[in-house]
């Protein structure tokens, strides 16, 4: 006969479907134990995941996120990734970018300043990082893959010279157009290093639109608009 489910299990399921995200307080109180391994305990045996925000305060289960492409899950500005922590998530997206990351590119996609986490895992040789176009660009610990990001990252920024910017295919020009007009604040910087990130769009392509389209400029008030 197979042994009776612990019913704190299905207390904790029953929380996590009327809020995502909890933290140890709740989990405390919901569970009715003032003891963190209880907690702890009982989170292990239905499988959870800590943010990588907010100094790993708040908890999910781990069936509840819908992670991105990157393996990325926001909830009410909380964040969680499916690879834990933030460590391993930098690790992962730069092992995973075909042209490394910057710091700048890292933190709008992390929505978190990454500075001191780059460079413990530099210092750890988990990644590695040279510098192209006076800026730090994060490459994968293996130095083939490595010479093959930095190959990319000088490919992308290498300047057309003597002649104007290619006009982007229209997939990319959509791309462009739909992260202008979802981001909160939008300005050149931060929708290039957002496309990079995503490898949707060069820096370059995203300037070429932005220069087009007149993105980001304030409209002239109406001539019939109320005084």
């Amino acid at each position: 006969m197979p042994e009776p489910r612990d019913p704190r299990h299905q207390t904790l399921e029953r929380l996590f479907c009327r809020r995502p995200v909890a933290d140890m307080k709740t989990l405390r109180r919901v569970l009715g134990t003032p003891s963190r391994t209880t907690v702890f305990r009982v989170l292990c045996a239905v499988g959870y995941l800590t943010s990588y925000s907010h100094a790993g305060k708040y908890y999910t289960l781990a069936s509840v996120p819908r992670f991105d492409r990157d393996g990325l899950w926001a909830h009410g500005g909380v964040l969680f990734s499916k690879y834990r922590t933030l460590r391993a998530t930098i690790v992962k997206l730069v092992n995973l970018a075909s042209a490394g990351h910057t710091h700048d590119e890292l933190h709008v996609r992390l929505k978190l300043r990454v500075h001191d986490t780059l460079h413990d895992l530099v210092d750890d040789r988990e990644i590695g990082r040279t510098v192209i176009e006076r800026l730090y660009l994060y490459v994968s610990a293996d130095p083939h893959v490595a010479d093959a990001q930095v190959a990319e990252r000088r490919r992308t920024l290498a300047p057309a010279l003597g002649s104007p910017a290619a006009w982007p295919e229209p997939g990319i020009v959509i791309e462009i157009l739909l992260a202008f007009i979802h981001h909160p604040k939008p300005d050149v910087a931060t929708v290039a290093a957002l496309l990079q990130a995503q490898g949707k769009a060069s820096r370059e392509q995203v300037e070429t639109v932005w220069t087009r389209y007149e993105l980001g400029k304030k409209k002239p008030a109406s001539r019939h608009s109320r005084r």
